[in-house]
């Protein structure tokens, strides 16, 4: 006799309130992180993951997105998670659109990609961003690197 699969249930969409809510800081307290990811998957792992230690988080799902929101946002937000290949503009000339803005300069760009080699990694570093995490990434150790550029206020 053949038992079904088993199944696990995903983190929560992108577009449904945190299922933690005691958890959770204030919005308007909390730092606010820009993931800009195309796999939707992998966006709202990482929604999930950032809400429950405390961040508010805003996705953008390609880049022309990601483009549109930093023209246009009233505000940064304190770190941007990037993945590197990206539709219609890739995480390179992103990070170029954030550092050619004086608004968006300062703002920590950590890279979160599959590409492993050390070309795209010095290519990254070289154009701007502060930090580079390889795909599949460590849940904790993103969240490390999370802290080492965004502090939670207390």
């Amino acid at each position: 006799m053949c038992r079904p699969p088993v199944t696990y249930p995903l983190p929560p969409r992108i577009d449904q309130p945190p299922r933690f809510p005691a958890m959770q800081k204030e919005q308007s307290a909390a730092p606010s992180i820009l993931v800009i990811e195309d796999d939707e998957h992998i966006a709202q792992v990482l929604k999930f993951m950032l809400e429950r230690q405390g961040y508010h988080v805003v996705h953008a799902a390609d880049g022309r997105v990601a483009c549109k929101h930093i023209e246009s946002a009233a505000g940064q937000p304190a770190l941007v998670l990037l993945d590197v290949m990206l539709p219609y503009v890739d995480g390179f000339e992103i990070v170029h659109v954030m550092r050619s803005n004086a608004k968006w300069a300062a703002v920590p760009i950590v890279m979160l990609t599959a590409k492993t080699m050390e070309r795209d990694i010095v290519r990254a570093l070289d154009a701007g961003a502060n930090d580079y995490i390889v795909k599949p990434f460590q849940p904790n150790e993103l969240l490390a690197r999370t802290r080492r550029f965004v502090r939670l206020p207390s």
